[in-house]
């Protein structure tokens, strides 16, 4: 007898006439370790993994239907393919680059070569950020995994490195990751913090950058102690010392007397007080937090600072930023608009080619080290030179060679710093 398993397991057993009732329950118990199985290997949540991604199930169905048509006239070609956006959201000037240590990933011991800009590195529209060259067999079933890679990362990361332009020096947490799949939580932490943020608040992001995670408390929390000050010191004396103390002052009570309230509770402990005031009670927010920093400034407790989050974008921190001293940014990172790359054939047989629209050919894109301005380039020289007399770098680099990856990866530490090396500059900063 034979049972299939969601189609894909196939368990076997043999079994005898039944003759005798304890031979029926044999089968019958047979039967019901088949169900349990069935039922276990479902998924409890609607998400892809390692192997639905490589095997291309996340993949168009007309590139499946694209390569079936190819294999059957046993028709493969080389072509060199380029990922580029023409405009970015909300009309942004530039973007930042990520997604791409999972890019590499995905091409990994696949017979390509990809060529792509460091993660982290600004961009601009129109140039190309990313070349896969070989046989087209060998890319197809990936392009849109490659896509939804980095389009939705590189969103993340501009939105968080915009967040801190406008923060400047002072601290940016990330609290999204419940406005988004949990399944996807570290990827948009990852995200914003190489894009800006100082923090991330879930336990699984932080432990993929490699960080301790960063938050303050719930309202939960200060609802079923039953006070402000209570929660406060409850906090105080149960969670280690290390945490910094931040306490969440819009529960109950008007906010300039329970920052006052607890501050007076743990003194000097207090590392900051956190304003989460909804909007239906915010009114004029800013003034809001003005007349908390004058009460506590007025009783001795100039040290203590300011947090402000919810719906706090690039926006509200530009404008709350002669008054609060730390943001904690949701939706407007977690949900930034994702980026619109294409991955588009540019070169087929080695000769210049492309659909209608695109411009056809291999390119090169090079930056001034001096003035930051961009060319692309049909030709590769290593002796160019920019208007302004600065030197050009070409900005592509080789991480796939063969399937083998060459170059190795930056951990997130070190393209947030690459990141803010870039952001500093005037024609970034202004834009």
């Amino acid at each position: 007898m034979k049972i299939l398993v969601d189609s894909d397991v196939c368990i076997e057993f043999l079994y005898y006439k039944a003759y005798y009732n304890a031979n029926r329950l044999l089968i019958i118990e047979l039967c019901l370790i088949v169900w349990y199985k069935t039922n276990s290997m479902k998924k409890k949540f609607h998400i892809a993994d390692d192997a639905e991604i490589f095997n291309g199930k996340v993949t168009d169905i007309y590139f499946h239907r694209t390569l079936e048509i190819l294999k059957r006239k046993t028709l493969d070609k080389p072509v060199v393919m380029e990922v580029r956006t023409r405009s970015l959201p909300h009309s942004w000037q530039w973007g930042i680059l990520a997604g791409v240590e999972e890019a590499v990933n995905l091409f990994e011991n696949k017979r390509v070569n990809l060529e792509i800009l460091p993660e982290g590195t600004v961009f601009y529209p129109g140039e190309p950020v990313a070349e896969i060259s070989g046989m087209y067999q060998e890319i197809c079933l990936y392009e849109t995994a490659m896509l939804g890679l980095l389009c939705q990362a590189t969103g993340i990361a501009t939105t968080a490195a915009r967040c801190r332009i406008a923060a400047g020096g002072k601290s940016l947490l990330s609290f999204g990751a419940r406005r988004m799949h949990p399944a996807i939580a570290p990827m948009i932490e990852r995200s914003a913090y190489i894009g800006g943020c100082d923090g991330v608040s879930t336990v699984a992001g932080a432990e993929l950058i490699g960080i301790e995670p960063s938050g303050t408390m719930p309202h939960a929390l200060v609802l079923l102690i039953g006070g402000t000050v209570e929660a406060t010191k409850a906090f105080h004396g149960i969670i280690d010392k290390k945490i910094k103390r931040i306490a969440l002052i819009d529960t109950f009570q008007d906010e300039k007397f329970e920052a006052v309230n607890v501050a007076k509770a743990i003194g000097k402990s207090l590392y900051a007080v956190r304003i989460d005031t909804p909007a239906s009670r915010r009114g004029n927010f800013k003034e809001l937090i003005k007349e908390v920093r004058w009460e506590l400034d007025l009783r001795g407790f100039k040290n203590v600072r300011i947090f402000v989050s919810g719906g706090i974008d690039e926006e509200k921190i530009r404008e709350l930023s002669g008054v609060a001293d730390g943001y904690g940014v949701g939706t407007a990172i977690s949900n930034s608009p994702s980026v619109d790359f294409a991955l588009d054939i540019v070169e087929l047989n080695g000769e210049p080619i492309a659909k209608r629209g695109k411009e056809s050919g291999k390119k090169f894109l090079f930056r001034c080290e001096k003035c930051f301005t961009d060319y692309i380039k049909t030709e590769y020289n290593k002796k160019l030179y920019c208007n302004c007399g600065g030197k050009l770098k070409n900005m592509m680099v080789k991480f796939i060679k063969n399937g083998k990856v060459i170059k190795g990866l930056s951990m997130p530490d070190k393209i947030r710093d690459y990141v803010f090396a870039q952001i500093k500059n005037p024609e970034i900063s202004g834009g």
